[in-house]
């Protein structure tokens, strides 16, 4: 941490606790955050911190943007798909869009006049990326695109969707390319706002592409065929933001506890008070701390280009089990109440599960791991 962080911090903290928390209770019955909440997290300078300052972002690194994840986190906040706008959707397009989409679309973003989603998996696709459906079809100077998209984040709200697509239909990684869909586009439309066990406030929908034309260049790189490996370089990056997320969120459970347990009596003294209590909270500090050691490594490697898919894949899947595990036992403290949506510790609960899920399974992190032994 730094001055300038500790500063961005309580700009953060100050922002969630007037334009977010209050509004929890709201997202999560309309299954969306309000669409003003971009335009004034982007006047504040909350979006796209970590792209260069010519492109109208912060100029800032991954900490920056950590710092808003862990303050997210700790309010207990899922509803806001701000960490997929900033570090996902505006990376690709900062690492492998031309300059013109470069200048187009990354100013939109930072201001929160577009909002980004990327779009991955299909109904009959999970991890395996190199089998989606979806086509992109050359027809001279445009793509034709065809087919649907599942569990998309900010898909009710995006502006702007980057889609992963074939445009070689019978290769498998090299036919793989990431196109732009505009979402006013002719034959573009989205489907419902899926209903999770947690993450109610999230609009993660389903995206259908029906003879959507789209210009050639809006192909994202110089080729096709690029997509795969663009998945690849920049899936670590989102990898590390769910690590993120999760280490602050076991913060945020245990502090939430140990004030509860102290709080709460039962047989004439504190819960906190009996050794079962101690005992339970005294392993999910431990556990939390070790994940706050290790999360802080990964991020001082990846500030560097040191961080590694290996080290990155165990990061994920280490911390999302660990927060699994202390948010059940952190739940378990709270009782009859900790099983109420009304205590932050139900919803952390309840959202944390997918952790474990999206951007590649706990079991594919496992693979990837094996595969360098």
């Amino acid at each position: 941490m730094t001055e300038e962080l500790d500063g961005l911090r309580e700009l953060i903290r100050d922002f969630l606790a007037k334009e977010v928390v209050p509004n929890t209770d709201k997202f999560i019955e309309q299954h969306h955050v309000d669409r003003d909440l971009w335009n004034k997290a982007g006047e504040l300078g909350l979006l796209c911190m970590s792209i260069p300052e010519e492109y109208g972002g912060g100029g800032g690194t991954f900490a920056h943007e950590a710092v808003l994840i862990e303050e997210q986190a700790r309010v207990a906040d899922t509803s806001w798909g701000v960490s997929l706008h900033n570090t996902i959707v505006a990376h690709y397009l900062l690492a492998y869009g031309t300059e013109e989409q470069k200048q187009k679309w990354l100013p939109r973003m930072a201001s929160g006049e577009v909002v980004g989603a990327i779009a991955m998996t299909e109904p009959g696709t999970g991890s395996d990326l190199q089998n989606v459906k979806t086509k992109a079809i050359r027809d001279n100077d445009e793509y034709v695109v065809n087919g649907s998209k599942t569990f998309i984040t900010n898909g009710a709200q995006a502006d702007l969707i980057i889609v992963v697509v074939k445009t070689a239909v019978h290769e498998a990684a090299s036919g793989i390319s990431l196109v732009l869909v505009e979402a006013d586009r002719p034959g573009f439309r989205r489907g419902r706002v899926l209903d999770k066990i947690g993450q109610k406030g999230q609009d993660t929908s389903e995206l259908f592409f029906d003879d959507v034309r789209i210009p050639t260049t809006n192909l994202l790189g110089d080729t096709e065929g690029q997509g795969f490996i663009q998945l690849m370089q920049q899936l670590p990056q989102e990898r590390l933001i769910i690590a993120v997320g999760s280490v602050a969120g076991m913060e945020s459970a245990v502090a939430q506890t140990i004030a509860y347990t102290k709080s709460r009596h039962a047989f004439g003294k504190p819960i906190f008070s009996f050794q079962n209590t101690k005992f339970k909270l005294a392993e999910a500090a431990t556990e939390t701390t070790i994940a706050r050691v290790f999360l802080d490594d990964c991020i001082t490697k990846h500030l560097r280009g040191e961080l590694d898919i290996p080290t990155v894949a165990m990061a994920k899947w280490w911390t999302t089990e660990r927060a699994m595990g202390v948010a059940d036992q952190c739940l378990q403290l709270h009782g009859g109440y900790g099983y109420m949506t009304e205590y932050p510790i139900a919803r952390m609960w309840a959202d944390n599960r997918v952790q474990l899920i999206y951007a590649g399974t706990n079991e594919i992190m496992k693979e990837i791991i094996a595969r360098t032994l």
